[in-house]
Protein backbone atom coordinates (compact mmCIF):
# COMPACT_ATOMS: atom_id res chain seq x y z
CA UNK A 1 0.00 0.00 0.00
CA UNK A 2 1.15 3.34 -0.85
CA UNK A 3 2.01 6.45 1.51
CA UNK A 4 0.11 9.34 1.21
CA UNK A 5 2.18 12.31 2.36
CA UNK A 6 1.59 16.30 3.20
CA UNK A 7 3.69 18.75 3.12
CA UNK A 8 3.66 22.23 4.56
CA UNK A 9 5.10 25.27 5.15
CA UNK A 10 3.71 27.48 8.23
CA UNK A 11 4.81 30.15 10.16
CA UNK A 12 5.71 29.73 14.27
CA UNK A 13 1.79 30.28 14.66
CA UNK A 14 0.72 27.93 12.25
CA UNK A 15 -0.25 29.80 9.49
CA UNK A 16 -0.20 28.26 6.39
CA UNK A 17 -1.79 30.73 4.08
CA UNK A 18 -0.14 31.78 0.97
CA UNK A 19 3.81 31.18 1.36
CA UNK A 20 4.60 31.35 -2.17
CA UNK A 21 3.36 35.05 -3.23
CA UNK A 22 1.53 37.71 -2.61
CA UNK A 23 -1.23 36.56 -5.23
CA UNK A 24 -1.33 32.94 -3.89
CA UNK A 25 -4.05 33.25 -1.60
CA UNK A 26 -5.65 36.36 -0.66
CA UNK A 27 -9.48 35.11 0.60
CA UNK A 28 -9.63 36.58 4.33
CA UNK A 29 -8.06 39.66 3.70
CA UNK A 30 -4.66 37.95 4.00
CA UNK A 31 -1.69 40.44 3.21
CA UNK A 32 1.21 38.07 4.32
CA UNK A 33 1.10 36.54 0.86
CA UNK A 34 5.04 35.29 -0.10
CA UNK A 35 6.09 35.61 3.57
CA UNK A 36 8.81 32.61 2.94
CA UNK A 37 10.21 34.33 0.19
CA UNK A 38 12.73 36.09 2.50
CA UNK A 39 13.41 32.98 4.49
CA UNK A 40 14.48 30.44 1.67
CA UNK A 41 18.05 29.19 1.64
CA UNK A 42 19.91 26.69 0.20
CA UNK A 43 19.48 24.27 3.07
CA UNK A 44 15.61 24.24 2.92
CA UNK A 45 15.85 24.23 -0.98
CA UNK A 46 18.08 21.20 -0.82
CA UNK A 47 15.41 19.58 1.67
CA UNK A 48 12.24 20.25 -0.86
CA UNK A 49 14.03 18.63 -3.69
CA UNK A 50 15.25 15.32 -1.68
CA UNK A 51 11.19 15.12 0.05
CA UNK A 52 10.38 14.81 -3.59
CA UNK A 53 12.65 11.61 -4.07
CA UNK A 54 10.22 8.61 -5.16
CA UNK A 55 7.11 10.92 -5.57
CA UNK A 56 4.77 9.30 -7.83
CA UNK A 57 1.42 11.36 -7.94
CA UNK A 58 0.03 14.75 -6.68
CA UNK A 59 -3.13 14.98 -4.63
CA UNK A 60 -4.60 18.22 -4.44
CA UNK A 61 -7.25 20.25 -3.63
CA UNK A 62 -8.61 22.46 -6.15
CA UNK A 63 -7.37 26.17 -4.91
CA UNK A 64 -3.89 24.71 -4.98
CA UNK A 65 -4.17 22.89 -8.04
CA UNK A 66 -5.32 26.15 -9.77
CA UNK A 67 -2.59 27.67 -8.52
CA UNK A 68 -0.04 25.26 -10.13
CA UNK A 69 -1.98 24.59 -13.10
CA UNK A 70 -1.57 28.20 -13.41
CA UNK A 71 2.95 28.18 -13.10
CA UNK A 72 3.94 24.53 -13.57
CA UNK A 73 3.33 24.05 -17.14
CA UNK A 74 5.16 27.22 -17.89
CA UNK A 75 8.19 26.88 -15.47
CA UNK A 76 11.35 24.75 -16.02
CA UNK A 77 14.05 22.90 -13.69
CA UNK A 78 13.68 19.47 -11.75
CA UNK A 79 10.57 20.65 -9.94
CA UNK A 80 8.49 21.33 -13.05
CA UNK A 81 9.53 18.69 -14.93
CA UNK A 82 8.25 16.15 -12.48
CA UNK A 83 4.92 17.87 -11.53
CA UNK A 84 4.35 17.83 -15.33
CA UNK A 85 4.95 14.60 -15.81
CA UNK A 86 3.17 13.29 -12.76
CA UNK A 87 -0.53 12.36 -12.26
CA UNK A 88 -2.45 14.70 -11.12
CA UNK A 89 -5.70 14.39 -8.39
CA UNK A 90 -7.71 17.15 -7.76
CA UNK A 91 -10.58 16.95 -5.02
CA UNK A 92 -13.19 19.22 -5.70
CA UNK A 93 -17.17 19.56 -4.79
CA UNK A 94 -17.59 21.01 -7.73
CA UNK A 95 -16.91 19.48 -11.77
CA UNK A 96 -13.93 21.90 -12.73
CA UNK A 97 -12.23 21.78 -16.24
CA UNK A 98 -8.78 20.37 -15.63
CA UNK A 99 -6.86 21.61 -18.39
CA UNK A 100 -3.33 20.03 -16.96
CA UNK A 101 -2.29 17.52 -18.61
CA UNK A 102 -2.31 14.37 -16.43
CA UNK A 103 -4.92 15.70 -14.35
CA UNK A 104 -8.04 13.28 -13.20
CA UNK A 105 -11.02 15.03 -10.74
CA UNK A 106 -11.89 12.13 -7.54
CA UNK A 107 -15.05 10.80 -7.80
CA UNK A 108 -17.81 12.40 -5.14
CA UNK A 109 -16.23 10.21 -2.27
CA UNK A 110 -13.30 11.97 -2.15
CA UNK A 111 -12.28 9.64 0.91
CA UNK A 112 -12.62 6.24 -0.96
CA UNK A 113 -11.28 7.44 -3.86
CA UNK A 114 -8.10 8.79 -1.69
CA UNK A 115 -8.04 5.07 -0.63
CA UNK A 116 -7.95 3.79 -4.05
CA UNK A 117 -5.00 6.03 -4.81
CA UNK A 118 -3.31 4.32 -2.48
CA UNK A 119 -3.70 0.96 -3.98
CA UNK A 120 -2.53 2.39 -7.08
CA UNK A 121 1.00 4.59 -6.22
CA UNK A 122 3.55 4.27 -3.93
CA UNK A 123 4.44 8.09 -2.81
CA UNK A 124 1.48 9.93 -2.96
CA UNK A 125 1.97 13.76 -2.51
CA UNK A 126 -0.56 16.21 -0.80
CA UNK A 127 1.24 20.06 -0.86
CA UNK A 128 -0.44 23.08 0.59
CA UNK A 129 -4.16 22.06 -0.22
CA UNK A 130 -5.36 23.61 3.33
CA UNK A 131 -8.80 23.01 3.52
CA UNK A 132 -8.11 19.37 1.53
CA UNK A 133 -5.97 18.65 4.46
CA UNK A 134 -8.80 19.00 7.11
CA UNK A 135 -10.37 16.14 5.79
CA UNK A 136 -7.56 14.23 5.28
CA UNK A 137 -6.22 15.02 9.02
CA UNK A 138 -10.14 13.91 10.22
CA UNK A 139 -9.32 10.82 8.41
CA UNK A 140 -6.23 10.12 9.61
CA UNK A 141 -5.67 9.06 6.17
CA UNK A 142 -2.41 10.45 5.62
CA UNK A 143 0.59 8.63 6.40
CA UNK A 144 3.49 11.10 6.62
CA UNK A 145 3.58 15.01 7.65
CA UNK A 146 6.44 16.78 6.48
CA UNK A 147 6.52 20.31 8.18
CA UNK A 148 9.05 23.55 7.72
CA UNK A 149 8.59 25.88 10.11
CA UNK A 150 9.60 29.12 9.38
CA UNK A 151 9.94 31.88 12.73
CA UNK A 152 7.78 34.44 12.65
CA UNK A 153 4.21 34.77 13.59
CA UNK A 154 1.58 36.28 11.21
CA UNK A 155 -1.40 36.12 14.11
CA UNK A 156 -3.94 35.64 10.88
CA UNK A 157 -4.30 33.33 7.97
CA UNK A 158 -5.23 29.87 7.44
CA UNK A 159 -3.69 27.40 9.61
CA UNK A 160 -2.36 23.94 9.09
CA UNK A 161 -4.39 22.64 12.18
CA UNK A 162 -7.60 24.22 11.50
CA UNK A 163 -11.70 22.23 12.12
CA UNK A 164 -10.03 18.66 10.69
CA UNK A 165 -7.75 17.90 13.11
CA UNK A 166 -8.68 14.73 15.44
CA UNK A 167 -6.76 13.78 18.29
CA UNK A 168 -3.41 11.48 16.91
CA UNK A 169 -0.10 10.01 17.86
CA UNK A 170 2.65 10.97 15.58
CA UNK A 171 5.94 9.48 15.67
CA UNK A 172 9.29 11.99 14.32
CA UNK A 173 10.72 9.67 12.05
CA UNK A 174 14.46 11.65 11.44
CA UNK A 175 16.43 14.04 12.54
CA UNK A 176 15.07 17.77 13.00
CA UNK A 177 16.57 20.26 10.11
CA UNK A 178 17.36 23.52 11.08
CA UNK A 179 18.07 25.70 7.85
CA UNK A 180 20.70 28.90 8.41
CA UNK A 181 17.31 31.17 8.34
CA UNK A 182 15.99 29.55 11.03
CA UNK A 183 13.36 27.39 9.54
CA UNK A 184 12.90 23.75 10.73
CA UNK A 185 12.42 20.81 9.18
CA UNK A 186 10.34 18.15 11.36
CA UNK A 187 9.15 14.78 9.82
CA UNK A 188 6.49 12.56 11.03
CA UNK A 189 4.59 9.10 10.39
CA UNK A 190 1.52 8.79 11.26
CA UNK A 191 1.64 6.35 14.58
CA UNK A 192 -1.25 4.04 15.80
CA UNK A 193 -3.84 5.13 19.17
CA UNK A 194 -4.26 8.48 20.03
CA UNK A 195 -2.88 10.68 22.89
CA UNK A 196 -2.65 8.93 26.22
CA UNK A 197 -2.73 11.31 29.66
CA UNK A 198 -1.06 10.99 33.31
CA UNK A 199 -0.51 13.53 36.02
CA UNK A 200 2.52 15.86 36.15
CA UNK A 201 2.17 15.74 40.18
CA UNK A 202 3.50 12.01 40.43
CA UNK A 203 6.62 12.92 38.37
CA UNK A 204 6.91 15.95 40.18
CA UNK A 205 6.95 13.60 43.68
CA UNK A 206 9.45 11.20 41.77
CA UNK A 207 11.81 14.01 41.41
Amino acid sequence: MGLIHIDLFTTLDGVAQAPGGPDEDPEGGFTFGGWQAPLIDEVVGEQIDAGMAGMDALLLGRRTYDIFAGYWPHARGDIAELFNRLPKYVASRRTPTLEWAGSTLLGPDVIASVRELRERHENIHVIGSLDFVQTLFAERLFDRLTLWVHPILLGSGKKVFAGGVVPTNLRLIEPVIASPKGAVLQRYALAEGTPGVGDMSAVDQQG
